[in-house]
């Protein structure tokens, strides 16, 4: 298990990213970031929070599709339909995201 503090949603996200170069499917690692207090508050206040159930919050990029989303997290683009419905209160249409945007990510579903 690793946990850290980040200082910002885009630092966390860098750090996943550099996990996933160890194990793309991120399924043999358990890790626990957290962003520090102030970009905790900034994300309440936005509405970006972590999933109960193991999510994590993205911030959308320019260039960014739920497809390339799903294929960074799952390795696998053909999942972005998981993306779009932990986050139908924000996107009406899959084919519509814009940078900026705080998606809940949904953890990986663990194969037996």
């Amino acid at each position: 298990m690793i946990k850290g503090t980040a200082p910002s949603e885009q630092a966390k996200n860098k750090i996943w990213d550099e996990i996933k170069l160890v194990n793309r499917n991120a399924d043999d690692i358990m890790a626990d970031f957290t962003v520090s207090q102030g970009a905790t508050q900034a994300a309440a206040a936005g509405g970006g929070t972590s999933s109960a159930q193991g999510g994590q919050s993205y911030t959308v990029k320019p260039g960014d599709s739920l497809s390339k989303i799903s294929q960074q997290f799952y390795g696998d683009a053909h999942e972005y339909m998981r993306i779009f419905y932990a986050n139908k209160d924000k996107i009406s249409d899959p084919n519509k995201i814009q940078p900026g945007m705080n998606l809940t990510i949904p953890a990986a579903e663990h194969k037996s």
